[in-house]
């Protein structure tokens, strides 16, 4: 699967940097779900990018559980799952 070059895939979530600088780390990511894909969101207190993604990834599979059960239950913000540090 070619990726375009701004997006990073790991494991069976696809992480895309954020679009714009908000002063804080917040990352926009694609949660795989089968064939589809759900946009989440996830705020946090980091300064870089870098810390932020490095947080995302440590804890990604509980992330990535907090999403799914997240939109199982329809709690999205239009239309994307928003996360919160842990």
């Amino acid at each position: 699967m070619d990726l375009p070059r701004t997006e990073l895939q790991v494991g069976r979530v696809l992480t895309v940097p954020r679009a714009k600088s908000d002063g804080g780390g917040t990352i926009t990511f694609t949660l795989a779900l089968g064939a589809a894909r759900q946009m989440c969101r996830l705020t946090t207190t980091f300064q870089t990018d870098k810390q932020a993604f490095n947080y995302l990834h440590k804890y990604r599979t509980e992330f990535e559980r907090i999403a799914r059960a997240r939109l199982a239950l329809g709690e999205l913000e239009d239309g994307i799952v928003v996360l919160t540090m842990l």
